[in-house]
């Protein structure tokens, strides 16, 4: 087979230079037949491709290897298999060829007629703040030294394709809850509409064509930023194209390289800087002669005014109390006040804290830990049950490394000598209810002072200090007797009792 050097150069012998068919072939060495052909066919080029292909060894199972590719043809794309799982089928259905055979067959069969067609799609237009886009996406740092695989909730305004993004360690319906007041505060505004995914935390169940049932928290968070949410079509990417795209953007420009920071909180405002100026440098995809900034100036007119107050953004779920005040959440344990032991109290939980509900009040606030199997005290939910149990103080779990007020560690090791220290010192605990921590330190530090270390001593320097608290009136009833003599206080009526006078009533 001719190159196309020298086929340009017998093509110019002959129509420049005037030279014939026989002294072509032999200044090049090429047969006339072959010289007489690429005179007359014009052709500047030549190939060759085989009209048919034997394969010895895949011929009996070619068939069969099709109706496989056509079975995937049908199938999501991370559902199909590849060639080397091809082959090992047919490996056991008896072939005995080779792999490269299965792969050069797999992909001319891609490239034929008989594959399934590729998908076409229709560019999508926006109007100013119609609706904007949300997904996850997943990117490796490292927090506080630690590899960590942070779950980045993306969000992106279809029609200025204004981005944010921020960072959390799950993608519970807590979180996405969460992600969505500041990603509002910081658009200033909420569109009509939002495209999501079918996100089992957001999407409960899947209907024919577009009709989901939405999570009920989420519904909540809908109607309470007045968006109407909608669910794309399952495996349809290009219905939330933008928002996509962005993810590839973020990942290729933020996190190319591994990123170290103190905490989540560090990450978060560091990727929301990078979020702010991509958007004040980067051209408008649509529109090249202005920033994304520029038309997102425009189209923050068209957004839905935010509410005053951001959406209360818990899941709730319902949990019972341990003996030990220990309530489960997450693989976790945490402890909750000692009025709710052995009751069922709702758990409220917030992308960063966990707030225990028991008829309406709370008996229990904690930072959330994301770790697992951990035990999370709270020592003053215990001191109820130490009035019970004072010698629980000593080897009480809650009461390892307990941060008291330094004059308050003083007088617990004051009083770890006396016989009945511990319970002293639980008198002392008991009160900080009634006058705060604060008081009862100060009333530790002055006992201290005066060397006059012990709970009466503190307990009465605390009622010296602070007024009791007064008793609530009693309210009058129509059951209730009135008096129509009021009594007097006269010690004369006393004397008169000794010398043996009238009794007197009033």
């Amino acid at each position: 087979m001719l190159n196309v050097e020298t086929i340009r150069k017998v093509r110019k012998a002959h129509f420049v230079d005037g030279k014939g068919i026989r002294q072509i072939a032999r200044d090049f060495n090429i047969a006339r037949n072959t010289v007489r052909e690429i005179i007359r066919s014009g052709k500047t080029d030549q190939k060759y491709q085989r009209s048919i292909q034997p394969r010895p060894k895949l011929g009996t199972f070619a068939d069969l290897l099709s109706k496989l590719l056509k079975e995937d043809s049908a199938k999501p794309v991370r559902h199909r298999r590849s060639a080397q799982i091809l082959f090992e089928q047919l490996q056991r259905e008896g072939y005995e060829g080779g792999y490269d055979a299965i792969r050069r067959y797999v992909s001319a069969w891609k490239k034929s007629e008989d594959a399934a067609p590729s998908k076409a799609f229709i560019p999508l237009e926006f109007d100013p703040g119609e609706a904007f886009q949300f997904d996850w996406s997943y990117e490796q740092v490292e927090l506080g030294g630690v590899p960590v695989e942070v779950k980045v909730a993306q969000f992106r305004l279809c029609h200025s394709r204004k981005p944010y993004c921020v960072a959390y360690t799950r993608e519970s319906l807590e979180i996405v809850l969460d992600a969505h007041a500041p990603a509002f505060e910081v658009f200033g505004g909420v569109c009509r509409r939002g495209i999501y995914d079918n996100l089992k935390t957001v999407v409960t169940k899947v209907l024919m064509g577009k009709d989901r049932v939405f999570n009920r928290r989420f519904q909540n968070l809908a109607s309470h930023y007045l968006f109407e949410p909608v669910a794309c079509t399952p495996a349809a990417d290009w219905e939330k194209g933008q928002v996509e795209n962005q993810v590839s953007v973020v990942r290729s420009r933020f996190f190319v390289k591994r990123r170290r920071f103190a905490n989540l909180e560090d990450l978060n405002e560091w990727l929301e800087a990078e979020c702010r100026n991509h958007a004040a440098t980067a051209s408008h995809p649509e529109r090249k002669d202005r920033t994304i900034d520029e038309v997102f100036a425009e189209e923050k007119g068209h957004l839905l005014s935010p509410p005053t107050s951001p959406f209360d953004g818990y899941q709730e779920t319902v949990a019972r109390v341990w003996t030990q005040l220990l309530v489960s959440f997450d693989r976790n344990r945490y402890s909750v006040n000692a009025m709710a032991v052995g009751k069922t109290v709702a758990v409220r939980s917030y992308a960063d804290r966990l707030i225990r509900v028991l008829n309406n009040r709370v008996v229990g606030v904690h930072r959330r830990h994301l770790g697992r199997d951990k035990v999370i005290y709270d020592p003053w939910h215990y001191v109820a049950v130490l009035e019970q149990k004072p010698g629980a103080l000593r080897n009480g779990a809650p009461f390892k490394r307990w941060d008291l007020p330094v004059p308050l560690h003083e007088v617990r090791g004051r009083l770890e000598g006396h016989a009945d220290g511990d319970r002293q010192f639980v008198a002392i605990l008991s009160v900080v209810r009634r006058y705060s921590l604060d008081a009862v330190a100060e009333a530790c530090a002055q006992a201290l002072l005066d060397k006059t270390v012990s709970s009466d001593v503190i307990l009465a320097i605390l009622s010296r200090q602070h007024d009791e608290p007064q008793p609530e009136p009693v309210h009058e009833t129509v059951k209730l007797p009135r008096l129509t003599l009021q009594p007097i206080v006269d010690c004369h009526r006393y004397d008169l009792l000794l010398s043996g006078g009238p009794h007197g009533t009033a």
